[in-house]
Order: structure tokens, then C-alpha cells, then sequence
């Protein structure tokens, strides 16, 4: 609020020394008081408000508020990728096994997380580099490919694919090539933006015909994309796929890859499983090692209650991967966050051939 100065114009009072800052109202509350209201304020009030004063500076810092801000926040981020993940132990811990030592900066983390930050170091890229990035892309890459499988391809009730056949709108349906990969086909090439091609080639695990029948009953298709492998001596856990003769050929040509997660919070999933399964198609003897990976956390349709992607990629313990990789939140039947995650690929893929 306004404060009363004092003194008059012809009588001025001394200066007060620099260091004594006027202690506001807010400032005056007793400590938990003040962080409580703080807790209120979006990060972004509270970064203005550090901005300030001393005092502030560093009030706003404190590491219990942001440790509040990220568990709050967390579940509505709709992507995250490999730089960006905080550690689990982050959200884990409860505050009574925490010394105060251990307290992470929680700021820093919640920064370097939340997908604004994100994008804010990304914008901070020279436009010169951006228009050079776009040239490359028309020049280096006449048509990534990128091989597209997982559980939410199957399992959902709107169909992903057919999302992305019937919707011009957002995505232009190029060419539906004729060349075989041994018997799967060779994909559909869509066009991104009016200038970037790219192909997707759709591996299921089983049939339309064992899909249907295992929807109808409820049950769990077999999946024949892989085979279990003995795992190694010693470790009875550890589960270790391969991938079958004719997904290893996709394997070997494609960009990048694709994995349509189910992220329907009551569906039940076997992440180990799923994890073993992405390993297989990874798998450094299959192809160049830093092929990037994304992960599109599905929903059928935007009724249903989701799994927050942070949770996803840990879920799938993503940080084992030696790629990168970005999950990011999509809807089937509106494709929303599909075309963000294409637009990720293309531009790592770009990247990658450029170096």
C-alpha cells in the first residue's frame, strides 16, 4: 500500500543508511505466515515479487514453497523430456527424511522442469540459427522414417492411426509408398507444416482380427513383435526381449521411433514389460545408438483421467535410455500434443543428421 513519507518539502530528513530497507506489512507477518500466502502466488508472481527487494530475494527462494509448487504442478505439465525430468526422489521424499543439508534447490528443478522454462531456452536460440536449423531440414532429410508401436495403438477406444489418416486439417496424408519391408509394409508418408515430409511406418503386435477378439474378451493379445530372451545368469528379474527377423529390418532404416503409451490411469500396465520391449527395438546393434525416441502418453478421448507424463517417464524409467527422448501428453481422438511431438522428432532427427 501507499506509505507515509513524512517531512516536508523545506525540511528534508536525513537519508536512511542504503542497507535498511522499509519493512512492508507482508514482511512484518511471522514467517509461516508469509510462506503460506506465498504459497498462493503463481512461480511467476513469486519470481516478480523476488525482484523486489533483498528480503524477498531471497524469502522467495525457499525450498519447502517450491517443493510445494512442484508437487502441485507436476500432474498438469503435458510434456517432459530427457533434460528435463526431475529426479524421483524429488517428489518421493517426505520432508521428515529430509535434514536440511539434503534440501534440494528446488527452484532450479522446477525451472529446469516446467515446460515455460523449457521453452524459454529454446527461444533463446538466434533466429539465425533457427532459419539455418529449417533450411537444413528441407535439405538433409528428404523423408525421416519413423517406426510407430505400443500399447496405445491397440488398447484405446479411439484409434490413433485413424485419427491421423482422417484429420488434413492438421496432418496431410503424402503417399501411401508401395515398398515392402519384409511383408509390414512400408508406412504412410504425412506432411508436416506444408514443407517437412516424413514416414511413419505402424508395427502391431498382433493382427486386427487377434486385436478385436482379445478387446472383445478383454484379454491381452500375444504379442508377436518379440520373443523373450534367457536373460543373463544371475539376475532371475531382469526380462530381455529381441524383436522378431521382419521388425529388425524396420529397425535398421528407420530415424526414429515412436512408442504410443496407454496412459488411462485405470487401465492396469506392466511398465517393466513395456520398458524390456522399447530396449528391443533400441537395441545399439540394430542401428545408430542416438536415434531419437518419443513417447506419446495416449488417451482415448479427453473424458478419460490420465497418468501425468512425469510420472510416465518414470513409470517407464526412461532415464536408463542412452537417446533422446520427450513424453508428451496426446488425446486420439483429437490428436492434441501429437503434432508438438512430431515437430520434437523432426527436429532431433534434423539435428542428429546434421552433425
Amino acid at each position: 500500500g501507499m506509505r507515509e513519507r513524512g517531512g516536508t518539502a523545506d525540511a528534508p530528513r536525513p537519508a536512511p543508511p542504503q542497507d535498511a530497507e522499509e519493512v512492508s506489512a507482508l514482511q512484518a507477518l511471522p514467517i509461516d505466515v508469509q510462506l503460506n500466502i506465498l504459497s498462493y502466488l503463481s512461480p511467476q508472481d513469486l519470481c516478480h515479487l523476488g525482484s523486489t527487494s533483498c528480503y524477498w530475494r531471497a524469502a522467495v527462494r525457499d525450498p519447502l514453497l517450491w517443493r510445494c509448487f512442484l508437487l502441485k504442478d507436476i500432474p498438469f505439465w503435458t510434456s517432459v523430456d530427457w533434460k528435463s525430468l526431475p529426479d524421483a526422489e524429488v517428489f518421493n521424499k517426505a520432508f521428515s527424511e529430509v535434514n536440511d543439508d539434503a534440501l534440494y534447490d528446488y527452484m532450479a528443478i522446477y525451472k529446469k522442469s516446467c515446460p515455460q522454462g523449457r521453452r524459454s531456452l529454446k527461444s533463446s536460440r538466434s533466429r539465425y540459427e533457427a532459419v539455418t536449423s529449417f533450411l537444413q531440414s528441407l535439405v538433409t532429410l528428404s523423408e525421416p522414417r519413423f517406426a510407430m508401436f505400443g500399447p496405445g495403438l491397440e488398447e484405446l477406444d479411439d484409434s490413433l492411426v485413424q485419427k491421423m489418416m482422417t484429420r488434413p486439417d492438421l496432418l496431410q496424408v503424402v503417399g501411401l509408398p508401395q515398398r515392402q519391408i519384409d511383408g509390414i509394409g512400408s508406412g504412410v508418408s504425412f506432411q508436416f507444416n506444408n514443407y517437412q515430409k516424413f514416414n511413419i511406418l505402424t508395427l502391431y503386435s498382433t493382427t486386427s482380427v487377434e486385436r478385436r477378439r482379445a478387446r472383445e474378451e478383454q484379454a491381452v493379445a500375444v504379442n508377436k513383435m518379440f520373443y523373450q530372451e534367457n536373460s543373463v545368469a544371475g539376475n532371475q528379474q531382469a526380462m530381455h526381449y529381441a524383436v522378431i527377423a521382419q521388425v529388425k529390418k524396420v529397425c535398421q532404416v528407420v530415424d526414429g521411433f515412436i512408442y504410443v503409451a496407454n496412459a488411462e490411469a485405470h487401465k492396469k500396465h506392466d511398465r517393466q514389460e513395456e520398458l524390456a520391449r522399447i530396449l528391443a527395438m533400441l537395441d545399439p546393434a540394430l542401428g545408430p545408438p542416438n536415434r531419437p525416441l518419443l513417447v506419446l502418453s495416449c488417451i482415448s478421448h479427453g473424458g478419460v483421467k490420465r497418468i501425468p507424463c512425469v510420472y510416465m517417464a518414470h513409470q517407464l524409467q526412461l532415464n536408463l535410455l542412452r537417446q533422446p527422448w520427450m513424453v508428451r501428453d496426446t488425446v486420439a481422438a483429437t490428436l492434441t500434443g501429437l503434432l508438438r511431438g512430431i515437430e520434437w522428432l523432426l527436429e532431433e532427427t534434423n539435428n542428429r543428421n546434421s552433425q
